[in-house]
């Protein structure tokens, strides 16, 4: 199939404006139970987008990915029927006691909640019935072809841009053990961004009151052509919190950079995207960009300074008055618009006046942070987001019609490719011809027409082609019979019919192709799974409800712990992660060439173990160093009460 871009979005309005901007797919959170409880969504909201992305062909997948309760389940199983009677495409799910539930039938997709990092894990999936898998994050491009490779079978989503967890997703307890609010009920109060202290075995201090766990943003958009040949479905983008602006500009983006990587004939398939801005996602929220292991190497991933918005790289400080400042630069600043000097001197431009002065809010205690040479970013550009305030994209469906008549009666065939054409590639077309390439309709309208004096193809194009109230742009106008006179109301007329006749065959044939799904019964799938090795049989299980637990159990896993919502561990491992801090701080002799090959010689003092305090919180760190760092973690451990 083809590659499909897979946005997000906070509600409707959002996810609409995805949708007009180019995305394939949008995911949404549904009313209850979603990762984001912050971002739950009506059904009649849910509906309505729905229904407005089906006219492109592009689905509604709904975030349903929190662990539940025993008492959560039957609830649990109404909202599942209803968000598929809403037009619902596929379901993201985490807790498989959802798979003992009597579901509709609609997909379901394995969030990345659910710890997808290896190919054991994969496989059991697929086995399960899930139709896709969100991949973790960590995974390189190498590591995600061995395993479509090996399981060929089952799509594969991939992150591509936005906020990184610093844990594997699904395997984080940091937010439950320090506040109560669980990751894995989609409460998570994000503790991973505050700054903290790390101290060495003996209570000294390496670094203080750093955010050390705040990872950059991911940006894989120069990964994509190697993610679309090793076999990913799906290019996902985080950020069901962001705005509607952050939204527009980066699907903007990633739908030119997938583009790019179609063919010809690919293109002529899909929809048509205008726009009225250049995309730009260093424009958007963003904490610095990373690969995050794309290439299967480290680098530098985190911002220790800061977790908020570093935004784009202007230029430098050049000069500096008592309550003003200039920036050597070739872009315009605009008054209004956010700028960061240095890493954490952050400001509004009050004014900017013509010799380029820039006063900012703050103006003599802002100047005074300033050091000429100073980097400066904006992570706010008031002329770029006015611009995204507007409408800023339209998308058409490319059309062909045949128009045909004579003395007693006109004929218009309007044609677009069909929901299987969409979504084939051209490998795909090649292997296995079409058996409808398109969805077509042909109206009708009786009367009688004189012979026109002279050619009436040239109205006749121009009447059919007035597309502009309509998802349509006219891709190809065949005319044949054009000696009839027919009045420009007729042949308009004759296009509102058609154009109505087309939207209807198009509603059917994909509500047709939905209802083709046929609900696996997953618990007879999951009896004839052996498990064991595969899935945790601790807390890192997520087993809160009795169904989740009977699935374990028909899969060999009879005696799983209660998830650490239910009871937590005395001393559990809270955080799973690769981002390493004896590396990133310069500790690590493996990757510090500048230093020759050596640790700095503070490590050398820092006996270990060394632990985060977060609040007054303790951590115990621990480092996994074997098989070559390639799956090298810190495991985090929750701390004794009564540490220092």
């Amino acid at each position: 199939m083809l590659p499909e871009l897979l946005a997000p979005a906070r509600d409707a309005e959002i996810g609409i404006e995805a949708f007009r901007h180019g995305a394939d797919a949008v995911y949404i959170g549904a009313p209850r139970f979603s990762a984001r409880a912050a971002a739950g969504n009506s059904l009649a909201d849910i509906e309505r987008m729905a229904a407005y992305g089906h006219q492109f062909g592009a689905r509604t997948l709904v975030a349903f990915n929190t662990i539940m309760r025993d008492d959560e389940l039957a609830d649990a199983e109404r909202l599942a029927w209803q968000l598929y009677e809403a037009g619902v495409d596929a379901l993201i799910v985490q807790d498989l006691g959802l798979l003992s539930l009597n579901l509709p039938p609609i997909p379901l997709h394995a969030s990345t909640q659910t710890d997808n990092r290896t190919l054991d894990k994969i496989r059991l999936m697929h086995r399960l019935g899930f139709t896709r898998v969100v991949l973790a994050r960590e995974l390189s491009v190498e590591e995600i072809r061995a395993i479509h490779e090996a399981e060929p079978d089952i799509e594969l989503e991939c992150f591509v841009h936005g906020a990184l967890c610093v844990c594997y997703s699904g395997q984080c307890y940091l937010s439950a053990a320090l506040t109560g609010r669980s990751a894995n009920r989609g409460e998570c109060a994000q503790p991973c961004r505050l700054p903290m202290d790390l101290l060495d075995a003996d209570g000294r201090t390496i670094v203080a009151q750093k955010h050390l766990l705040s990872l950059r943003d991911m940006n894989r958009s120069e990964w994509l052509g190697g993610l679309i040949d090793a076999g990913v479905t799906s290019f996902k983008i985080e950020g069901r919190l962001k705005d509607k602006s952050y939204v527009k500009n980066v699907v903007a983006y990633y739908r030119q950079a997938l583009d790019a990587h179609l063919s010809a004939d690919e293109k002529s398939r899909s929809s048509r995207v205008t726009y009225t801005f250049s995309p730009a996602p260093e424009k958007s929220f963003n904490r610095g960009f990373t690969g995050y292991f794309a290439n299967g190497k480290r680098e530098e991933m985190w911002n220790f300074d800061s977790p908020k918005s570093m935004g784009e790289w202007v230029g430098t400080v050049d000069e500096i008055g008592s309550n003003y400042f200039k920036i050597k630069t070739e872009q315009k600043i605009s008054n209004g618009d956010g700028l960061v000097c240095g890493r954490t001197v952050g400001f509004r431009a009050n004014r900017v006046d013509e010799q380029g002065r820039i006063f900012p809010l703050g103006g003599v205690d802002v100047c005074r942070q300033l050091k000429r040479g100073m980097e400066v970013r904006r992570n706010l550009d008031h002329a770029f987001e006015q611009l995204l305030e507007r409408p800023s994209a339209d998308r058409r469906v490319p059309l062909s019609l045949r128009f045909s008549a004579d003395a007693d009666c006109l004929h218009l065939e309007l044609r677009r490719p069909s929901l299987e054409s969409l979504l084939a590639s051209a490998a795909d077309i090649a292997k296995m011809p079409l058996r409808e390439p398109w969805c077509g309709v042909t109206v009708r309208l009786d009367g009688h027409f004189e012979r026109a004096q002279k050619s009436q193809a040239d109205n006749i194009r121009r009447q059919l082609t007035r597309l502009g109230d309509s998802i349509y742009v006219a891709d190809a106008v065949e005319v044949a019979g054009d000696e009839c006179f027919v009045p420009s109301s007729l042949l308009a007329q004759l296009r509102r019919d058609g154009v109505a006749a087309l939207n209807e065959k198009w509603r059917a044939d994909y509500e047709k192709s939905r209802s083709a799904f046929v609900r696996p019964d997953y618990a007879a799938l999951a009896a004839q799974i052996n498990a064991t090795g595969i899935l945790p049989a601790d807390y890192k299980a997520n087993v809160l409800n009795r169904n989740a637990r009977q699935i374990f159990a028909q899969m060999g896993l009879a005696d799983v712990a209660p998830a650490f919502e239910q009871q937590q561990p005395r001393q559990a491992v809270v955080m799973q992660t690769k981002h390493c801090l004896r590396m990133a701080l310069g500790f690590c002799p493996k990757y510090q060439p500048q230093n020759g090959g050596a640790a700095k010689p503070s490590a050398m003092s820092a006996p270990e173990p060394w632990k985060l305090r977060i609040g007054r919180s303790n951590f115990i760190l621990k480092f996994g160093c074997k098989n070559s760092c390639v799956s090298e973690i810190i495991r985090i451990f929750a701390a004794e009460k009564n540490e220092p």
